[in-house]
């Protein structure tokens, strides 16, 4: 009889107690998100630092070209009462808050690629990267804009848009009203 109570007292050491109704943690969710403010290869440490700022969340991967991360996450333990639609705004704010409001979390795109058209614009008076973070500013949110990129060493903006929401005189407008020079094509 004791031998099978010290037996029961050392299997009880070894396995976690469970509270009755009480599950395991369930596992990390890999989830991919569009990324606003990924304008530049150059940020894409300054996407990991302030990534590495948010609590419960691991980066798995960045996709430069299309603006996406994939992200690890338990979203029950990293956004605790927030129902499915609340989870990309929460994120969008911690993302921010972790990097002074040049990150942000979109939904991924609902257009296809293949329906999105590409638009190139020389621009002027980008010679670092907050001038470039202006001019990318200044296009990614208008409606129809899916991505943006600025290249200020090369003097150029880069925007997949859904040609039946923005064109590129639309962009060259809201660059122009941001005080970015247009150069000539």
């Amino acid at each position: 009889m004791n031998k099978i109570l010290i037996a029961v007292a050392v299997l009880s050491l070894a396995v976690p107690a469970v509270a009755v109704g009480q599950t395991e943690d369930p596992a990390p969710t890999r989830v991919k998100h569009q990324i606003t403010g990924l304008f530049s290869k150059d940020r894409e440490m300054d996407l990991r630092a302030a990534l590495a700022e948010v609590a419960g969340i691991k980066l798995i991967d960045i996709d430069f070209v299309n603006a996406e991360v994939t992200l690890e996450y338990v979203p029950a333990k990293v956004f605790p009462n927030a129902k499915p639609e609340q989870i990309i705004q929460r994120l969008d704010a911690m993302l921010k808050s972790a990097s002074h409001s040049t990150f942000g979390v979109k939904p991924l795109r609902s257009v296809p690629k293949e329906r999105l058209k590409l638009i190139e614009i020389a621009v002027g008076g980008c010679d670092c990267k907050a001038c470039a973070l202006a001019a990318y500013e200044a296009v990614y949110k208008l409606d129809g804009v899916e991505t943006a990129t600025v290249d200020f060493r090369e003097g150029r903006l880069t925007a997949l848009i859904d040609p039946e929401k923005a064109d590129q005189s639309k962009l060259e407008a809201a660059l122009k009203q941001k005080g970015v020079t247009i150069k000539a094509r």
